[in-house]
């Protein structure tokens, strides 16, 4: 039977989501934290031991000046997906709210590979249908293909343990030789990252005091490559939501910010959520200082120290022909030698066809204004001759000119 988390069971859900196999931060209340304009709720289903044994949360939003609200439990749910009887409870618990709620949809993208054929049978026996066919140029709220770095069996001697505030890692190129994560990368991915150090960039943690840079290096990577950007207070709300779970790296030459990501860390998995780069000048090109490879390889060390079993990339096209203007994307992340990954998409279990049937073919040409307005308002601001007017994905971005196009990942994190 199934319960909703409430104040005293909180806790015990969170433990549950952060130590399974397929839980997800933003199935966590931490992630709800950030989403104030959402509702949120979450659903367990215990075993006979009374121990919890799935869970699905899911953010509730309202439609603009309609009696609907569409609810939307990304990365869920959380549990074995071939258990059919506990994947039953926790969509009859989806079924309570939606009725509470007024929802016209129930919105899924789970966190299982495109592979699991059963998991799929599982989702259509209980009623859902797939929403962005295979999902390949960010259709979807989230990207449906990712690039995964296995680092389970990765050990280091040395640890690159947090520095002072305001003080930098102390890395040197003698600590890549033979470290574990590098030796993983490709040989000319291995030069990339032993080039930025050795041209003296250096790596800092940082926090709120720094995200004027970060968010107007975001600008700055958005404007250039065509996609609508998160303003600074977005993410000083993440890192207060996310606290000890989100680092925002830094990379500085000659003491000057000319990068910057962000990562979050839960569960058995580190995942790169934004990254931007500064643009640079004709007499001072910041892609050749190769800021982004060093900080993909300190992120890794995170995942290392964390005990994590995978480091993730985020989104990719999964067209990968090199005429796609994407390519460079995918180009960049595929150097690290990770694994492609395919999710089986989103899934939506309907409760009102006319209003789903409505949103659905209003949300395209939505995005499309949305990006537009975006590029629009801001050009003025613009310092460089945009790449790509195609996509919404996020500033994570290729660091060496290549012959592809570039352009980066993911629509926005719900």
């Amino acid at each position: 039977m199934f319960e909703f988390v409430n104040d005293k069971t909180l806790a015990e859900y969170e433990a549950f989501n952060e130590g399974h196999p397929y839980g997800h931060f933003m199935q966590s209340k931490k992630w709800a934290n950030l989403k104030d304009n959402w509702k949120w709720e979450a659903i367990v289903v215990r075993g006979e031991d009374g121990k919890i044994v799935g869970s699905l949360a899911v953010l509730i939003r309202n439609l603009p000046h309609l009696p609907w609200t569409l609810m939307y439990g990304c990365r869920g749910p959380v549990c074995d997906p071939h258990d059919r009887e506990t994947m039953e409870q926790l969509i009859a618990g989806a079924r309570v709210l939606a009725k509470k709620y007024h929802a016209y949809v129930l919105k899924l993208d789970p966190d299982v590979s495109i592979e699991d054929k059963q998991f799929i049978e599982e989702l259509e026996h209980l009623g859902f249908r797939n929403a962005t066919g295979d999902g390949k140029n960010f259709e979807g709220i989230q990207p449906n293909f990712v690039f995964r770095l296995d680092v389970s069996g990765m050990k280091n001697e040395k640890v690159f343990s947090a520095p002072a505030p305001g003080e930098a890692f102390d890395i040197s190129v003698d600590d890549t030789q033979g470290e574990a994560a590098i030796m993983h990368f490709k040989t000319d991915t291995r030069t990339k990252v032993r080039k930025a150090i050795k041209r003296g960039v250096k790596i800092k943690l940082c926090g709120k005091e720094m995200m004027p840079f970060f968010s107007k290096m975001m600008m700055e990577t958005g404007l250039r490559d065509g996609f609508v950007t998160r303003p600074a207070s977005y993410f000083n709300k993440m890192l207060d939501a996310m606290g000890d779970n989100a680092r925002l790296y830094m990379a500085f030459y000659e003491d000057k910010p000319i990068a910057g990501t962000l990562a979050i860390y839960y569960g058995d998995k580190v995942w790169y959520l934004y990254g931007a780069s500064a643009n640079g000048t004709k007499e001072f090109d910041v892609r050749k200082l190769m800021p982004n490879y060093l900080l993909q390889w300190m992120m890794i060390q995170w995942a290392l120290e964390k005990g994590c079993r995978i480091y993730d990339f985020r989104g990719v096209s999964g067209d990968l022909t090199p005429d796609n203007p994407l390519y460079g994307l995918y180009r960049f992340k595929k150097d690290f030698n990770g694994d492609l990954v395919q999710f089986v998409g989103e899934y939506d279990l309907v409760f009102n066809k006319p209003v789903h049937f409505a949103v659905v073919h209003g949300q395209s040409t939505y995005r499309n204004l949305r990006r537009k307005r975006f590029l629009k308002k801001n050009a003025a601001l613009d310092t460089s001759k945009p790449k790509n007017l195609t996509g919404d994905h996020r500033g994570e971005k290729k660091e060496e000119p290549k012959a592809e196009k570039k352009t980066d990942a993911k629509p926005e994190s719900k």
